[in-house]
């Protein structure tokens, strides 16, 4: 009896709401990617130059995550859709480790969801860009394609903690979100993928059933993760602190994270 309470205490509307923010996001992200660089479709003779399509890459697949998080699920969740920035959060003390579970379980079912409807929707076109998946560039050493997945996910946390900590910058994180991954995406790609997100990763690896060098995400973005909580916390001085767990805060709605202070907050547990 008391397990079934358990189970029904638990915070599902949150962690449903990520798996469809995660879906939702690499359902969009996927298309554009298999749009712009899928074999005998027309992107390729449009803009025959690699950048500008890449670039295309980033602000769409950013954007559509931006999006989420100012949409009535992504104000329900906070939008992490990544399980580097809830371990953030959960580092920085505004996580119960039960939410950190099923955030992360959430996000991992929606990137095989999406993953899942893009390879069905797109067909060849999807497989012809590896279904997605972020792969190693042959061009650089391993360790440089790890190295580089650690510092651009360092600097993502590090950038969401700092906007976070400002009252004044709260509400502009999700613009600094897409602009920031969208440069990342830009200029990452062509050496890791730009992945910054271990969901992201497993989403079209799981669907493929390819492991390749699929270690490298699983371990790189969370590494980054634990190093960006660790610099906030160095160039904060103990004088500044995240505020609050979702990356769009708004007062009228229900709020599951610990340690909150933002204004006006309706609830909190």
């Amino acid at each position: 009896m008391n397990t079934f309470t358990n189970w029904k205490t638990l915070n599902w509307s949150e962690y449903g709401a990520e798996l469809l923010g995660t879906a939702f996001n690499l359902l969009i992200g996927f298309s554009i990617i298999t749009f712009n660089f899928g074999k005998g479709l027309p992107m390729e003779h449009l803009i025959p130059a690699e950048s500008p399509r890449l670039l295309i890459n980033g602000l769409i697949f950013a954007g559509s995550g931006a999006l989420f998080t100012i949409s009535p699920l992504g104000k329900l969740s906070g939008a992490h859709l990544n399980p580097c920035v809830s371990l953030a959060f959960w580092l920085q003390g505004k996580m119960h480790k039960r939410d950190l579970i099923g955030y992360i379980i959430g996000q991992l079912l929606g990137a095989i969801l999406g993953t899942f409807v893009v390879t069905n929707l797109w067909g060849k076109y999807a497989l012809s860009v590896n279904n997605c998946m972020t792969l190693p560039s042959k061009s650089y050493a391993l360790w440089y394609v790890f190295l580089a997945e650690v510092f651009m996910t360092c600097l993502l946390i590090l950038s969401i903690s700092i906007f976070l900590s400002h009252r004044r910058l709260l509400r502009w994180t999700p613009l600094m979100v897409w602009l920031l991954v969208a440069t990342m995406v830009w200029l990452g790609a062509p050496i890791s993928g730009t992945s910054l997100n271990t969901a992201r990763s497993i989403g079209p690896a799981f669907i493929s059933w390819f492991w390749q060098d699929q270690w490298l995400y699983c371990i790189a973005p969370p590494l980054g993760a634990l190093i960006g909580v660790g610099v906030f916390r160095l160039i904060s001085m103990g004088e500044r602190e995240v505020l609050t767990g979702k990356l769009f805060h708004v007062h009228h709605y229900p709020c599951i994270f610990k340690n909150v202070k933002v204004p006006h907050l309706k609830k909190q547990y």
